[in-house]
């Protein structure tokens, strides 16, 4: 069962009602969507259906680079209950690319194909065999290129160019059109720093690709409307990043595309980026009928990216007293073969590749490049992850050099507030790492052997291998590790980052009624049930609506960055204020004679009521409004953040730290390389618990989730071919209920004074270090370097 224990914040709360209104901020208000999901009875985006609907079917690439010869469409057009089908030429616009930042990925494959999977044609069918069959007719003669899958292929002389002709803003400040973006970060002088050092420690790290696993596939139904556009009704992290890059391959305004968000099914980063929703658009259209597509779990591997792989090599050095030195990294992400989120994954893993450390000097390059792997981009962790698994490694490598205990050397070099990063920014908020750390070294360790207590018969299910039963504790060994990450939040590097929220304040059947429509993407995050919990606070009022996300209302940014609390969160809170003091203007207008205080007092909305902050009631909200309504839509913006300088990497690049630390409790049988994690203790500091129920949720699931890549989730390309081997569940693992140990949370709460309320975005920090924490205790118990993820049983055993 999850533990947590409350710190008082550094900062006080930015609003003094929240401890009056029921069902607001700082309670565990249950979701509105829990307990459907759980019966099985809410309505995903695939369960979406519309009458007199076709079916849509994508035909992917077999190949991961080739010339397109031909394609010919003659026996599946031949084929009954077949309405349409689409190729690269029947795109009805000029605009035939679309893409997060860098609009280099084809809506279809234009006479080459460069990643196994591509999409090539598109079926419309009565029926969704139909279209398969359909799609599996259609003949496709390729002339297979030479494919580029690792750093030393993609920039050999002579490389075959992933993209030739490359007139993107990046293009020129990186020293090879396969590299999609060089962010260099540079402080200090390393050189004379490498002399002050006792022990230097250098080590070569890689980290395999990971799917975000979400269990919704790909899903969205479009309905074509009298006026010539579209109704979307998609699973997605961000309704109006889609718009944009849609309307213009329709060859539509913005204003005839209409998006309604439907039911997600997880997303972490998966839906980002563009799957099926123009396809399915194109469909409608042509067909002039509502049309579905559903993935399947084979063809959603395809359809999303996955999180980049990675190579790191990273230099530390240190005094024989335990102070950093320097750091010296090389870290190289292989996006494929489209950009996606690259550019900006290369800032994030560039800018925190030092972690939660004081270190002055510093030579930092990070790059990203273009082959015919799978494309990869956004991924719960952002860049952070490969970083942290890298350098919290190096942090145990340098503690075993100096003898001394890994959590008191990484207290002794912590980060604090006033740490001046890498890219000289200041840490201007808590940074309470050396605390994070001590709360998880101080928590009792749970017991040994814990399969012999379970009476006469061992309880396999406490053994590593499980239910597989392979063995009865012959060869377990117990390891101990420890590991802690930072992560910024929001987005980064100068980006207009905001969000809009309207609201509504009326009267129904006598009772205020607060509406709140937003364009925010609830994934599973639970940010529906926070924005109830700020009207409330905010208002006084107990009855909240949430509106449907659509983007009949202003953008509220991507679902990811672990920013919609603090940025959606905090154009609710920004605009329930407006709306307040709108009422309380009102109230003043129409009562300010009967009573000074009106004119005088600080006034609140509280239970339904304007009180003085003395609780004096002055009027009922409702008696204020009458048959009024107050309806605002406002923004709001963080404080700007600019971009990292291309040569230095200096600047204020980042909104908000964030940071958690981990201790690894793993027993592993050493002859069979079988690993059974006990527990996952984790501390995190995340400025104002909003919801302590969904905060404890979001830290258990990120763990997990690290925990996956450390000891079974990848991706394996074959790289000869740059095929995907293993896209299915059956062969790509991903934890379940067996494999999930106990996780005590220690939330802290230290206040933000720059972020509502204080909070500090949360979402992503406890995917950093579950990975380090797991491997550091693996490393422990077998004595193994162990410088890859995932770790599998033949690495373990030396049957490799």
């Amino acid at each position: 069962m999850a533990q947590n224990t409350r710190t008082v914040p550094a900062g006080t709360p930015t609003n003094v009602t929240q401890k009056h209104a029921k069902g607001g901020i700082g309670e565990s208000t249950l979701r509105p969507d829990g307990t459907l999901k759980v019966t099985g009875e809410f309505a995903y985006s695939s369960d979406m259906w519309h009458e007199d609907m076709l079916w849509g079917q994508t035909l992917r690439s077999t190949v991961a680079h080739a010339e397109i010869v031909s394609i010919d469409l003659s026996e599946a057009l031949a084929m009954p209950g077949v309405y349409s089908i689409l190729t690269y030429d029947d795109l009805p616009a000029e605009m035939k690319n679309y893409g997060l930042e860098i609009q280099d990925t084809p809506v279809l494959a234009n006479g080459r194909v460069r990643h196994h999977g591509e999409p090539v044609a598109l079926v419309a069918a009565d029926h969704p065999e139909t279209a398969r069959r359909a799609a599996a007719k259609i003949k496709i003669d390729y002339r297979e290129l030479p494919v580029v899958t690792d750093e030393a292929s993609a920039l050999a002389e002579g490389a075959p160019l992933i993209h030739e002709g490359r007139d993107d803003h990046h293009i020129g400040h990186v020293p090879h059109p396969n590299i999609v973006h060089r962010q260099p970060i540079v402080r200090g002088d390393v050189a004379e720093a490498r002399k002050r050092a006792d022990v230097i420690v250098e080590g070569e790290y890689v980290f395999g690709m990971q799917d975000q696993a979400f269990l919704g596939p790909e899903s969205g139904l479009a309905v074509p409307s009298e006026d010539g556009g579209v109704d979307l009704y998609v699973a997605t992290q961000w309704l109006h990043s889609d718009l944009r890059q849609i309307a213009p391959v329709l060859g539509l305004p913005e204003e005839k595309v209409r998006m309604t968000l439907s039911g997600v099914g997880g997303a972490f980063g998966g839906r980002e980026d563009i799957s099926m929703q123009i396809h399915a658009c194109l469909l409608a259209l042509a067909t002039n009928k509502p049309v579905k597509i559903v993935y399947n779990r084979f063809e959603s591997f395809f359809g999303h990216v996955h999180r980049h792989p990675a190579k790191l090599h990273y230099e530390h050095g240190a005094t024989k007293d335990g102070k950093l030195t320097h750091m010296k990294c090389r870290i190289v992400l292989d996006g494929g073969a489209y950009a996606s989120a690259s550019p900006a994954v290369v800032g994030n893993a560039s800018s925190l590749s030092v972690g939660p450390y004081v270190i002055e000097d510093v030579d930092i390059e990070a790059i990203a490049l273009y082959t015919n792997n799978p494309p990869c981009g956004a991924m719960r962790g952002f860049g952070a992850v490969q970083a942290c698994f890298a350098y919290e490694a190096q942090m145990d490598k340098l503690a075993a050099k100096l003898g001394m205990d890994p959590v008191e050397f990484r207290q002794l070099n912590a980060m604090e507030m006033g740490t001046v990063m890498p890219t000289g920014q200041v840490v201007d908020s808590p940074a309470p790492v050396a605390e994070l750390l001590r709360r998880v070294k101080a928590r009792p360790l749970p017991p040994e052997r814990q399969w012999e207590t379970a009476g006469e018969g061992a309880d396999v299910r406490a053994l590593p291998g499980g239910l597989s039963n392979t063995t009865h504790g012959e060869g377990v060994v117990r390891g101990v590790g420890y590991a802690v990450g930072i992560k910024n939040v929001g987005f980064s590097e100068g980006f207009d980052d905001y969000s809009t929220a309207r609201v509504r304040l009326e009267v129904i059947n006598g009772e205020p009624v607060a509406m709140v429509h937003t364009a925010m993407a609830e994934v599973g995050q639970g940010g529906v049930t926070v924005h109830a919990q700020i009207a409330r606070t905010e208002l006084g009022v107990t009855q909240v609506t949430i509106h449907p996300a659509d983007t009949q209302v202003g953008s509220a940014g991507s679902t990811s960055a672990s920013r919609q609390t603090y940025m959606t969160g905090g154009a609710v809170k920004n605009t329930c204020e407006h709306v307040r003091e709108a009422v309380l203007e009102m109230g003043r207008r129409k009562n300010g004679s009967y009573h000074p205080a009106w004119a005088h007092a600080e006034l609140l909305l509280e239970g339904g009521k304007v009180v003085t902050d003395g609780g004096e009631v002055l009027a009922d909200i409702a008696d204020v409004l009458e048959d009024e309504a107050i309806d605002l839509e406002l923004e709001f913006r963080h404080r700007p953040t600019v971009p990292f300088d291309l040569v230095t990497g200096q600047g204020d690049g980042h909104v908000q730290y964030t940071f958690a630390a981990h201790r690894a409790v793993v027993e592993v049988d050493t002859e069979l390389g079988l690993v059974k994690v006990v527990e996952l203790a984790t501390a995190q500091d995340v400025g104002k618990a909003l919801n302590m129920l969904s905060v404890v949720g979001q830290i258990q699931g990120g763990t997990i989730q690290g925990l996956g890549v450390a000891i079974m989730e990848e991706i394996i390309v074959d790289p000869k071919t740059a095929k995907v081997r293993n896209p299915s569940f059956t062969d790509y693992l991903i934890p379940t209920i067996l494999d999930t140990p106990t996780i005590p949370v220690d939330v802290l709460e230290l206040a933000d004074p720059n972020a509502p309320y204080g909070l500090r975005g949360m979402g992503e920090a406890p995917t950093l270090s579950s990975t380090p924490a797991v491997l550091a205790a693996i490393r422990q118990a077998t004595g193994l370097e162990l410088n890859k993820t995932p770790i599998r049983p033949e690495a373990l055993t030396g049957t490799l």
